[in-house]
Order: C-alpha cells, then structure tokens, then sequence
C-alpha cells in the first residue's frame, strides 16, 4: 500500500491556514484529500474547566494524538491537508518523528503582523494577542518546501501555488533535511 500525501500548512492563529485548506479541498485534483485541523481536535475535548496543570497535559497529549493521527491517516493511502501551529519546538520534533519525512510538503503560512492583528479582532473567537505572541515562534525551525504569504495573496492564489509546487516537491524534503538537522 502506498503512503498519502500530507500537505502540512503552519502558520499563526488567523494567518490563513484553514482558508487555504478548504481552497486546496476545491481544486485538487489527483486524489482524495482529508482536512485535519489541529482545532477541531482540541473542540473534541470535554467542556469542563481544566486546572493549568490539567489543561497543559490535555493539550499536550491532543497534539500528540493528533500527530499520530495524521500518520495514521497518510500511512493507509489517504492524502491529508494539515492545519497546524508549531508554536512549540516539541510539536515540530514529535512531527518529524512520526510523520513520512519523503511525502510531507511543508507550507510556512505568514502574514504580517498588523493584519494578523486586524484578522484576530475581526474574528472574535480567539484569544486577543495569540498570533502575535506566536508570530516569532512558529517560523523560527527555517526551513519549508514551500511559503506564502496571505498578506499579500488570498487563500485562492495560494492553493493554487500549493497546487502547482506539489508534483515537484524537492528530495530531500524540508522534513528530511530538518529530522537530519534536528
């Protein structure tokens, strides 16, 4: 059985990712793709109030779940579109451990400050100052397949570019040369 692809978007709260996302599931082509959202697994999670200390091994243990999850889908032939956010150096290193290195695209999503600003006060459903307290972090490992920057391209345009790069992707992929590194 041949392992899916996994287009892997990271970026900021409201820099885009799920937009992009939902383009891809519009306009690829050559297989089926599954969209998994980092944030539709922590909704999954019960309602009541955690303690700090319960919540960060919640929270740890979700992410952790969904990596493997990821692996799981792409390891039995699905091609997944990933919406995440490695705000934290053990969320990229838990990736690169358990996800197939030589099929993952890796898509830095930026945008610049100011409009992650306008876009987290417009939306109104997150934590005021979370992208900016993630914008330094999330890029900070340097090095993807591929960027874009929906400041200055919509969702649309984006995908598109996604789209276009994916048949050539590199070898050794930005997984590979950061498991490498790491």
């Amino acid at each position: 059985m041949t392992g899916g692809r996994i287009i892997f978007l990271n970026g900021t709260s409201s820099s885009g990712k799920s937009s992009i996302a939902r383009e891809l599931l519009d306009i690829l082509d050559d297989g089926v793709f599954f969209h998994m959202a980092v944030d539709s697994f922590g909704a999954m999670r019960t309602r009541r109030e955690l303690g700090p200390e319960e919540l960060d091994t919640a929270l740890r243990l979700t992410r952790m779940g969904f990596h493997r999850s990821i692996a799981a889908m792409a390891e039995v032939g699905n091609d997944v579109v990933v919406d995440h956010v490695l705000s934290e150096p053990w969320r990229l290193l838990d990736c690169l451990a358990v996800l197939p290195g030589e099929d993952v695209l890796f898509v830095g999503v930026h945008c610049p400050l100011d409009e992650l600003v306008r876009r987290e006060q417009a939306r109104g459903d997150r934590p005021q100052g979370l992208a900016a307290h993630q914008y330094e972090l999330v890029h900070r490992h340097g090095d993807y397949d591929l960027e874009c920057d929906t400041g200055a391209a919509d969702p649309r345009a984006c995908a598109e570019r996604i789209k276009g790069f994916l048949p050539a992707r590199p070898t050794p992929t930005a997984f590979m040369r950061l498991r490498e590194n790491g």
